[in-house]
């Protein structure tokens, strides 16, 4: 018999699949990467800038390394008309997401470019005068996490990927079948190029809408919540002060999210569909007028904001996130609520445990294909992502409840809870990615 022609065939390149390439790739296994989109081109912000952006933001910079660009005089000037230049995409990152790319060599690639960190946040019920504050002191750590655009991390994922030899990657291309070999030893897989490839493992890392998940029968759970997730870039008149804000209102969360400038923020405004569609529909300036109304102008007024994006909410959890020769990982296993900006951040977790338990295998000699194998990792983060999912649903019923109890009861749940400073720090500890069955690439490695 001929070998396979990889070790692992990864379907999807977005950020958990890219992820879990880089982690294999480091750890000496052969890789093949298969994506259906285009090479997007090079964003040029993401390039080499004629300034650099977080030295803008370092107190007591008197000078900068080289001149500013042509027709540009200060900082406020740079930020002033640009607010498109953000991805309206980004996520939260947890300080154990942090380590992922500290130790696959991203993070250096991903704070060239552009990176801004959170310190504080703040939670409040517009219902009554239930409130939630959070500070990284009480955790003795510099930050609670990070805000990253979409693109960013994207960008620096990709670069390293370049570094490896042990890649071989196809796109644009599509998967248009897979099955296994007579003796169930690898996978072959049709590509629709007219490209067979056969490996001793497949994952699907495509997202929310897998074709391999739904090519290999592997049924799911769904719940759709009626609701719209708004994205936008926001400028407002008072600085964000490094802290991310979320309101919860009776139609659903609204969070401002700090960016690398001082004014500007990602919103996130989670709200009820038909809703959700007459905001998408306002004029700029009537839109901005509803959203700084909606955060009762905790900053102050909206002064600007980019274009919109929305897409449905949904909840959704695979019953088996492996088979014989078959993994899946990120949002084809699992999608939260965005009510605490944990969705990639499970993904990362779900591509460092697989990787984790495949280079443990293979550096063993053993088939690390096998379902006896690929079964470690289910039983690893099957269970931490149900709970992450069941909880964020919990949350989306208690603060979208208009009943008189549950108002009552949930303020005094916050106000309870912001002054017991023992319980406030175990929950940020577990959403700072502290605490937990981490896989290795999570924890400090020295």
């Amino acid at each position: 018999m001929q070998p396979p022609d990889c070790d692992v065939l990864i379907v999807g390149s977005g950020l958990v699949g890219a992820t879990c390439a880089c982690a294999l790739l480091q750890g000496g296994m052969r890789i093949v990467l298969v994506e259906a989109k285009p090479q997007p081109p090079p964003t040029p912000y993401l390039q080499k800038p004629g300034i650099n952006e977080l030295d803008l933001q370092k107190p007591g910079k008197d000078e900068l390394a080289s001149p500013l660009p042509k027709g540009i005089t200060n900082e406020l000037d740079l930020q002033q008309g640009q607010i498109d230049k953000f991805d309206l995409r980004t996520f939260a990152i947890t300080r154990a997401s942090e380590r992922i790319f500290t130790n696959l060599g991203v993070w250096e690639k991903i704070t060239a470019q552009r990176v801004s960190l959170f310190r504080e946040m703040h939670v409040w019920d517009a219902g009554g005068p239930g409130k939630i504050h959070f500070n990284s002191a009480a955790l003795n750590e510099p930050t609670l996490g990070y805000i990253v655009e979409q693109n960013v991390i994207q960008t620096a994922l990709t670069a390293r990927l370049a570094e490896f030899e042990n890649l071989t990657c196809y796109r644009p291309a599509k998967v248009q079948s897979f099955n296994l070999t007579a003796d169930e030893t690898a996978m072959q897989v049709q590509l629709d190029n007219g490209q067979c490839l056969t490996t001793r493992l497949l994952i699907g890392a495509e997202g929310a809408n897998s074709s391999i998940r739904t090519n290999a029968g592997i049924q799911y759970k769904r719940r759709d919540h009626g609701q719209q997730a708004i994205v936008a870039t926001v400028q407002t008149a008072q600085p964000h002060q490094e802290t991310a804000w979320q309101r919860f209102l009776p139609t659903g969360p609204l969070a401002f999210l700090p960016l690398t400038d001082a004014h500007t923020s990602s919103i996130v405004w989670s709200i009820d569909t038909p809703l959700a569609q007459r905001l998408m529909a306002l004029e700029k300036d009537t839109f901005q007028q509803q959203l700084e109304k909606a955060f009762a102008f905790k900053l102050g007024a909206v002064k600007d904001s980019s274009q919109r994006a929305a897409f449905p909410l949904q909840s959704r959890h695979v019953l088996n996130y492996v088979q014989p020769r078959l993994a899946l990982v990120g949002d084809a296993a699992h999608t939260v609520l965005p009510l605490a900006g944990q969705g990639l951040n499970l993904g990362l977790l779900d591509a460092a445990a697989l990787s984790e338990i495949l280079i443990n295998a293979h550096t063993r000699g053993r088939d690390f294909g096998s379902y006896r194998q690929l079964r470690r990792y289910e039983r690893w983060r099957k269970g931490d992502n149900f709970a992450t999912l069941k909880a964020m649903e919990g949350f989306k019923h208690l603060f979208g409840s208009s009943n008189g109890i549950l108002i009552r009861a949930r303020n005094a749940g916050l106000r309870f809870t912001d002054a017991a400073a023992p319980i406030k720090q175990i929950i940020m500890q577990h959403a700072t990615g502290s605490t937990g069955d981490l896989p290795r690439l999570a924890q400090y490695l020295s």
